[in-house]
């Protein structure tokens, strides 16, 4: 019986191949057969001094600030980054649409335009910015790993790239996703699986993994995601990178390929964009800048409000810790790096209380968000793989039995209306005991460590935050280490009787589990802070990064340059 989506994939993974220079191309015997591959971009001998220079000493901040100075042409820049990013293609499968070509001739014209005004173009002059593969852009598909919207190019683009390229970036990769960005586990039967750099036998998350994985190997400082469940914050803490949900009406949405029927965003849970990128910073210049661009005239679901507007973190703060979701205690790793966090706030002068999650009511929401997933029944996505007789990917094969039939108006009435019942209950988490409003939360960004390919747990820690439409963040700690292996959970913690914690306790203490396989992933904590205001929610992160500093508990982070505020 013949199956049209495999010589649609061939297809296009020979167009995605032929799109990259022979003489980019690296020797198979560069890349590590079963270890980190982090290294390869400075040891494959395809990047010169100054490249490496480029794409490994700076933020994007810097990088901005040293292309307005000319110490770096926008060609010369782009041209660093599109070898970078054909490396990690190499190496990890993360790339889907490669636009080096449109890519060069924009940073080209940039150039020009530099030197005929005399004055760089826009905010993000020559700031190669790479993109989740929802986003439409003109000429390219948006596959989203479905072999049926394969070969069906962009007719316009996406909001927000507009506004991006209106700011002066070049966009020059878009990057790959799971089938239909409906797992967490970044495969696909069109391009394949992503793979994790920093450790090959983890998953690197989804649905932004492809993005995760591309700037954990710097082939991008600054992307961006998409989160409607944790899709931006996974995969950063799978990566070890920096990653920002923003309520969904803060960054233009308009004009995504999400393989769902048309409408189906107003009546399901919101996503949002955001940024991912290798330092805190850099995901500040970017909410800055869109923010900043107006995009709420131009997008009808974005509320008015620019940067400055979005709150501010105060001197002296009130931050509450939310150890667990209620439903799945957290891996001793995941408990212990929260527990650092808390003891570095504290000896740094923040005062921290304690939230409980049964008292609170975040322990519904998990049960609830997850209901809202199930409205259209998934019908629209499964209809594009039966029309090329196209297979479910091995993590949606365990959890998808076919078609439902689409929820009843009586049913997704309830649905909303015990949401909203939700949303008012749980403003008493921003109160402590004593009545004080609390500036910012921390909690784990799921209850174990980056687990296995296909072996991610559920979403509790972050799908809450979606259905509450609060922003958040992935804020890398530090690597797990030998001596956090051989941590156990705590005989004093009654399990919690569900199938969610008992399969979380299975991927730590499960029989064949060998916890050296952990080694080299990232441990991070969940920045939460309330509805709409993102300007807060940076500097919370910040706070907390620096406490850590300041403590001596070195995180895998990078230095935020010191002319952010110059930009």
């Amino acid at each position: 019986m013949s199956e049209p989506w495999r010589e649609i994939s061939r297809r296009k993974q020979d167009e995605r191949k032929s799109r990259i220079p022979p003489e980019w191309r690296i020797q198979s015997a560069s890349i590590p057969n079963n270890g980190s591959m982090l290294d390869v971009p400075r040891t494959c001998g395809l990047l010169t001094s100054r490249e490496l220079s480029i794409t490994e000493s700076h933020s994007a901040v810097s990088l901005l600030a040293a292309l307005v100075e000319r110490k770096y042409t926008s060609l010369e820049v782009a041209t660093a980054f599109c070898k970078r990013a054909a490396i990690a293609q190499q190496c990890c499968n993360c790339l889907t649409e490669v636009m080096f070509e449109d890519a060069m001739a924009r940073a080209k014209w940039l150039d020009e335009e530099f030197a005929r005004r005399g004055k760089p173009v826009g905010l993000l002059h020559g700031l190669p910015i790479s993109l989740k593969d929802s986003f439409k852009a003109k000429g390219y598909d948006s596959t989203v790993g479905l072999a049926a919207l394969a070969f069906k190019p962009a007719k316009e683009n996406s909001t927000l790239v507009d506004i991006l390229l209106e700011a002066g970036a070049v966009l020059y990769v878009k990057t790959n996703t799971p089938q239909a960005m409906m797992a967490l586990d970044s495969h696909n039967n069109v391009f394949g699986r992503t793979l994790n750099p920093r450790n090959p036998h983890v998953t690197a998350g989804g649905s932004s993994g492809g993005e995760g994985a591309l700037i954990a190997m710097r082939g991008s400082i600054l992307g961006v995601g998409t989160d409607v469940g944790g899709s931006i914050r996974i995969p950063a803490m799978c990566n070890g990178v920096y990653g920002i949900k923003p309520s969904f009406s803060r960054i233009p949405f308009i004009g995504q390929e999400s393989g769902g029927p048309p409408g189906m965003g107003g009546l399901g849970l919101k996503a949002s964009a955001g940024p991912m990128a290798t330092n805190l910073r850099d995901c500040e210049l970017f909410l800055r800048v869109v923010s900043d661009s107006g995009p709420w005239e131009r997008d009808p679901s974005v509320v008015f409000g620019e940067w400055r507007s979005q709150g501010t973190f105060p001197a002296k703060s009130l931050v509450g810790v939310l150890r667990s979701d209620g439903n799945t205690r957290p891996h001793p790793p995941v408990a212990k790096v929260l527990e650092e966090t808390v003891q570095a706030l504290k000896t740094s002068g923040v005062e921290v209380v304690e939230i409980d999650a049964m008292k609170s009511g975040f322990q519904k929401c998990n049960a609830l968000a997850n209901k809202f997933f199930t409205i259209e029944g998934g019908n629209n996505w499964l209809s594009l793989l039966e029309s090329t007789k196209e297979r479910l990917s091995p993590w949606l094969s365990t959890r998808v039995v076919g078609k439902r039939p689409m929820m009843r108006t009586e049913t997704l009435l309830s649905l909303h209306a015990a949401k909203e019942q939700l949303e008012a209950e749980m403003l008493s988490i921003w109160r402590d005991e004593n009545g004080r409003r609390l500036d910012a939360i921390i909690c784990p960004v799921a209850p174990h460590v980056t687990p296995e390919v296909d072996r991610w747990g559920g979403m509790g820690y972050t799908s809450a935050f979606v259905m509450l439409d609060y922003p958040a963040g992935t804020l890398p700690i530090r690597d797990i280490s030998p001596s956090d292996l051989s941590l156990g959970f705590s005989h004093s913690e009654t399990p919690l009787n569900n199938k969610f914690d008992q399969g979380n306790r299975e991927l730590w203490d499960g029989k064949g589990i060998d916890r050296k396989v952990y080694l080299e992933s990232t441990l991070c904590v969940q920045v939460v802070v309330a509805r709409l205001q993102e300007r807060k929610l940076v500097g919370a992160m910040g706070v907390v990064e620096q406490a850590l500093k300041k403590g001596g508990k070195k995180g895998d982070v990078a230095v935020a340059s010191e002319k952010a505020a110059k930009l």
